[in-house]
């Protein structure tokens, strides 16, 4: 079926972010891959040419236009191409950290953070999971004591995309120990405050290019000024308000990243033969692909809505849950599918479908695991 998602204005925004892939991101990729690491200036040069901030407005250096399918855009181009990992500090920090600081950050929050942010100058990160806990929000650790005009902060991250490369942190933290999720707040750690360290460039799977790292806090002293929204306590309602977005942001790349597997998988079985003909033209062949063909198009369809929801206010936490839960599962699903047409060759580096496969396996626990979006969507049905 045909897509309606898109005008003409997102098919233009297309074309402009498929040629920066091509010129900045996609040469340099393997060597990225190989130091664990993007170079701060790719942001730079992502805010220079309009990639940031979208949704930022205009006085601050933004698009000033609210609608998620330019996000998406960026997230299906990067995925096309097999860039995913590279490309994965931009997603974060226009899909999952800018809602923060457009929603939760005042005025002078705001005229202080968005323009830097923006122009790729401050590249931002959140910092939810700690070590031993994992999904657990509620039972973090890491504390914020109030001292005068500042907090002091102690405690430990892991697993934060843009790790290294942040300048700005929104770290949840809890400014009451005696309580569970109504003890939660966000504050903002920034980059040279004394007692914030970073750990190693967490060594993974797949997603090589994307720096992933531990941090900790020794009494760092971070100005109340720092401080998401207008009280403490809101931390915990503040991250269920924004992940609906995060959730469908992975599920556009989910489906974004089936859809590339089938494509290079399409043009790999017409081109390699066996026993004197393409190895496409094969019952097997025919069947798997036209199981996934299928299947990328009914998940595309169901995340589009999703989309048109979230622009229109409307997506809640089940819908989400149910798009990134079924989008990273499918993934997961194809792009092994697709490793297997591609035989022994789909095991080697040197294919797109192999970084593929190394890539997918962490989308179906990052952003909530699986087993968290059952749970969510088995609590809507009265159980």
């Amino acid at each position: 079926m045909k897509r309606t998602l898109y005008d003409d204005d997102h098919e233009a925004f297309r074309e402009s972010f498929r040629k920066f892939v091509a010129t900045e991101i996609a040469p340099n990729d393997e060597a990225w891959a190989r130091e664990g690491i993007v170079p701060r200036e790719v942001f730079a040069k992502a805010g220079a040419n309009g990639f940031l901030g979208m949704d930022v407005p205009e006085e601050f250096g933004g698009g000033g236009v609210r609608d998620f399918r330019f996000n998406a855009v960026i997230i299906e181009e990067l995925m096309r191409t097999g860039n995913g990992g590279a490309g994965l500090g931009i997603t974060l920090h226009n899909d999952i950290c800018m809602p923060y600081y457009l929603s939760f950050a005042n005025e002078e929050q705001q005229a202080r953070w968005l323009p830097g942010i923006v122009s790729g100058e401050l590249i931002t990160a959140i910092a939810m999971t700690e070590p031993g806990i994992g999904s657990d929000l509620a039972s973090m650790s890491t504390t914020a004591r109030r001292d005068g005009d500042h907090y002091v902060v102690n405690g430990a991250k892991t697993f934060i995309t843009n790790g290294i490369n942040s300048d700005l942190v929104i770290t949840a933290v809890k400014t009451d120990p005696t309580q569970k999720h109504k003890g939660m707040s966000l504050l903002v750690l920034e980059r040279g405050m004394a007692g914030f360290e970073r750990g190693r460039n967490l060594d993974k799977l797949g997603q090589h290019a994307q720096d992933t790292a531990e941090l900790s806090f020794t009494d760092v002293r971070v100005p109340v000024a720092n401080l998401l929204g207008t009280a403490e306590g809101q931390g915990f309602t503040q991250l269920v308000t924004k992940l609906p977005q995060e959730r469908l942001s992975i599920a556009v790349a989910g489906v974004a990243a089936a859809r590339a597997a089938l494509d290079w998988t399409l043009e790999y079985v017409k081109e390699r033969r066996a026993f004197g003909q393409p190895i496409g033209s094969f019952q097997n062949s025919k069947f798997v692909l036209a199981e996934i063909a299928t299947e990328v198009d009914i998940a595309q369809h169901y995340v589009d809505d999703c989309i048109r929801a979230l622009n229109a206010g409307e997506l809640d936490a089940v819908d989400a849950s149910k798009a990134k839960y079924w989008c990273t599962e499918l993934q997961g699903r194809v792009v092994d599918r697709c490793l297997q047409l591609h035989g022994g060759y789909g095991y080697m580096n040197e294919y797109p479908i192999a970084r593929a496969y190394a890539d997918a396996r962490i989308t179906r626990i990052y952003g909530g695991t699986t087993e968290i979006m059952k749970e969510v969507i088995g609590r809507s049905l009265g159980l």
